[in-house]
């Protein structure tokens, strides 16, 4: 797993957790449709899992710090979280790899 794809994989589910929090909640408590819920929030959690698997295998390639994967985790649960990070994960991935 490559840095690059952590950062599409944030981008990814950061834009599913706005559409739950932004569209899909407002749905089901405005205009009654619990649905949209249930299917965003499925697929949100799914993403959601699978950054955390590919947040778990970069950290473990890229032998970063608990401080650096704490802060991408942090960010993958906070609405916008994940442009908060982009730009660190970014200058992380032109850094060189750790040999060994």
């Amino acid at each position: 797993m490559t840095i690059t794809s952590l950062r599409r994989l944030c981008l990814i589910e950061g834009i599913s957790l706005l559409l739950l929090l932004g569209v899909a909640m407002p749905l089901k408590y405005l205009a009654d449709q619990p649905l949209a819920v249930r299917y965003v929030g499925m697929i949100h959690g799914v993403l959601w899992l699978a950054l955390v698997v590919v947040l778990i295998a970069v950290a473990w390639r890229h032998r970063w710090s608990l401080g650096r994967s704490a802060a991408v985790f942090v960010s993958s649960i906070l609405p916008f979280g994940f442009l908060l990070v982009d730009q660190r994960m970014k200058a992380w991935d032109r850094q060189p790899e750790p040999h060994g």
